[in-house]
């Protein structure tokens, strides 16, 4: 394609049929090459002039001056607060269900269920690591009355929000059933996250517009303020308003002692469908969107998953999904198998969601200021320094589960140890995922928008998501667990269900732990983080963040080879 193919006056053909913009395929586009082998990118007029952004882009990597001015570290500013709020209040929205899904459900099921059933229910995590499949869709068709984010956004939340309601006048019960389904479990927050993940596209594509140039970086930030604190309200404050024991010793007075907690699954449920619901009358009402256009509106769905392919297949690119793919590997045993661990050990509910709330304040300082670290030139240093410290903290993770007093109460030293754990791991986090993100937005190309960072995001979520389900297998497959019961015939029983614990003690019998495969599956992670992160990791990442930022643009990695 040259420069006399382009024409500032054509544009594709909005389709008003229903009320409906589904932007128009390739084959509809003069502007573009429909042949899939050969997807070419409309340039636009200004495209081949050479602004003071490219040459800076072209060489700030290879050079050893000072920073520039527009190097450093940017603070937000004042007239991108109001939409920055916005965007924490949105991922908010996203960690309510993440918080459930991810953390208190698998706790909740832990009492009933093993490592294997839990690794099962861990599958209903996949849509947000999976979203990719759909982005381009949400991104292409929308209603024109609402803007192009808020035609997904407005009624994914209302839907969200009637599940929500639904599932809170009936949770309790499946719950309190002792053969839990946990096939049907599974299919209802899988429902969830799959309305969460196409929220999260649509407003990872609005937070490129919301916010100005200059405080782009603090889109990072914002999901994590918000996606930590759904989280939080989800995983630690409910767990602990869900707990007798937290209820009866500081909510309730000793004549009001019950068995459960002031906060049942069902309530906080239905609480959450009202929010999404009034929240979204609020967008629908008050809350105006922007209207923008990008090369992305000429491509249409068809255009834009062939356009997916083609930057998946930049060289550059290959080596940056296979470290988002491979990274997490290192540490996914501490961070989705530990906690649960401690409380098999005895650690209480309460006592784990008190260690969570008094981390949370420090999660919150700890992105505002790796947004900052992470907004200079080499945004993925702090990722890189951040890997060594997840490493340690698995094995730190280890030692704790493995001293842990046994059946009996932990002295004051010993929850400050578990404290700091649970700080430092979070911290090392914290730092990895706003520096990863910081980079995504800086090198996204707006010729997709949003399905540029879903693209990188679902590669990002999925590397956390994929070995989890293998790693609760391995922890129940490397665990030997027996009953021993007095004057038995010497056959041995399994124990490593929890209807099988409740056998064996009604034989008489007592569990014993011969083999814990926990930490056999937290050795192997361990090494295997340390192996890629010597041999891969470290040179690729060295490498990736040294290349130019327009060369993360398909156009000019096009170019680039065709000159070679």
């Amino acid at each position: 394609m040259t420069t006399s193919d382009v024409s500032s006056t054509n544009k594709s053909s909005p389709d008003h049929r229903n009320g409906v913009v589904h932007r128009k395929g390739l084959a509809q586009t003069p502007m573009l090459d429909p042949s899939p082998d050969s997807v070419h990118v409309r340039k636009r007029d200004h495209v081949m002039q050479t602004t003071d952004d490219d040459r800076q882009e072209m060489g700030d990597f290879n050079s050893n001056s000072e920073l520039k001015p527009s190097d450093r570290p940017q603070s937000l500013s004042p007239n991108d607060v109001p939409n920055f709020m916005l965007l924490i209040v949105l991922y908010l929205l996203q960690g309510i269900p993440v918080g459930l899904s991810f953390g208190s459900i698998p706790f909740l099921l832990k009492a009933k269920m093993s490592y294997s059933e839990i690794a099962i229910f861990s599958l209903s995590s996949w849509p947000y690591s999976l979203k990719l499949l759909w982005s381009p869709i949400v991104d292409a068709i929308y209603w024109p009355e609402l803007g192009r984010r808020k035609s997904w956004i407005i009624p994914i939340q209302t839907l969200t929000g009637i599940l929500f309601l639904a599932l809170g006048w009936h949770i309790d019960a499946i719950m309190a059933d002792d053969n839990i389904n946990i096939y049907f479990i599974t299919t209802l927050f899988l429902v969830t996250i799959f309305f969460c993940a196409t929220q999260d596209i649509a407003v990872d594509g609005w937070a490129l517009t919301l916010l100005s140039k200059d405080s782009l970086s603090y889109a990072s930030t914002a999901q994590t303020i918000g996606l930590n604190t759904g989280y939080f309200l989800s995983f630690t404050v409910f767990l602990a308003l869900n707990s007798a024991e937290f209820s009866n010793k500081y909510l309730r007075s000793a004549e009001n002692v019950s068995e459960v907690g002031v906060m049942p699954l069902g309530t906080y449920m239905i609480f959450w469908s009202v929010m999404y619901l009034l929240i979204t009358a609020w967008l629908l009402i008050v809350k105006t969107e922007r209207q923008s256009t990008s090369d992305e509106d000429l491509l249409g769905i068809r255009g834009v998953y062939h356009t997916i392919w083609k930057i998946c297949k930049l060289p550059h690119m290959k080596s940056f999904v296979t470290i988002l793919l491979v990274a997490k590997i290192g540490f996914i045993c501490n961070e989705g198998v530990t906690a649960l661990k401690l409380l098999e050990k005895g650690f209480s509910k309460e006592d784990l969601a008190l260690a969570a709330l008094l981390d949370f304040p420090f999660q919150i300082v700890f992105g505002y200021y790796a947004a900052k670290w992470s907004s200079g030139p080499k945004p993925l240093r702090p990722w890189l320094y951040a890997f060594y410290g997840r490493l340690a903290c698995a094995i730190l993770g280890m030692l704790v589960v493995y001293f842990y007093p046994e059946g009996q109460s932990i002295s004051l030293f010993y929850f400050c140890v578990i404290m700091l754990s649970t700080v430092l791991s979070s911290f090392m986090s914290t730092v990895q995922f706003v520096s990863i993100s910081a980079f995504m937005t800086s090198v996204a190309d707006p010729l997709i928008g949003g399905t540029y960072m879903t693209l990188l995001n679902t590669f990002s979520n999925f590397g956390g998501t994929w070995p989890k389900f293998f790693v609760l297998e391995a922890v129940d497959k490397f665990t030997v667990t027996t009953c021993s019961v007095p004057n038995a015939d010497g056959s041995e029983m399994s124990c490593m269900t929890e209807a099988a614990k409740i056998a064996c003690q009604k034989l008489g019998g007592t569990c014993i732990n011969q083999q814990d495969g926990y930490y056999y599956a937290g050795s192997l992670c361990v090494l295997l983080g340390i192996t890629l992160l010597v041999l891969f990791v470290k040179p690729a990442i060295l490498k990736i963040q040294t290349i130019p930022k327009h060369m993360w643009r398909l156009k000019a990695a096009e170019d680039e080879k065709s000159s070679l």
